[in-house]
């Protein structure tokens, strides 16, 4: 029985050393060139009804409920989804650089509680031709701090990120 007791002991202290060791902050961001004027491509990106059209979650679960409130591509603006898959989120503009920046924090309530800064910034590459940034930031409360030494934020959502980027060059260069 005291054996049991020091396995769980240093169990919690190894899980403990792991959570004080591991980085906490995060961000992660992929980019794409849009063959789309700057002014074009930032016009539909600043806006929260569009996502549905290019993010991957959205498109794979198109049952997925929203709500909008304020004006859209607007500071104070915001979404809120339930999709069936137990992802409930609010997602809110808290900064705007007209034709160069957007910023939203991202609160998701289920399957657990996080909040993180997503970005958006758009820059000419040429005159029909856009640089886009999205990006994520964050800081990983336990346990996701232990969990992320070995899954990695990359490895989580990078994919989807590089899907989603692809997802808006071929809907705005189909236009």
């Amino acid at each position: 029985m005291i054996l049991f007791f020091y396995v769980i002991i240093g169990l919690i202290t190894f899980v403990a050393f792991l959570h004080a060791w591991s980085k906490k902050e995060y961000d992660l961001s992929r980019t794409v060139v849009i063959k789309r004027p700057k002014a074009e491509v930032y016009a539909y990106i600043r806006q929260l009804r569009k996502q549905p059209f290019w993010m991957p979650w959205f498109l794979n679960d198109p049952n997925t409920k929203m709500k909008f409130k304020g004006e859209d591509g607007k500071v104070g603006a915001s979404a809120y989804w339930k999709g069936v898959n137990r992802v409930e989120a609010i997602e809110k503009i808290t900064k705007v650089k007209e034709g160069k920046l957007l910023e939203t924090q991202l609160l998701f309530l289920r399957p657990y509680k996080s909040l993180s800064l997503i970005y958006m910034a758009v820059k000419e590459v040429e005159p029909e031709r856009t640089k886009m940034v999205w990006g994520v930031k964050g800081v990983h409360k336990f346990p996701a701090s232990v969990i992320m030494l070995f899954y990695g934020m990359d490895r989580a959502i990078g994919k989807d990120f590089e899907t989603g980027l692809q997802n808006l060059k071929n809907l705005l260069e189909r236009k």
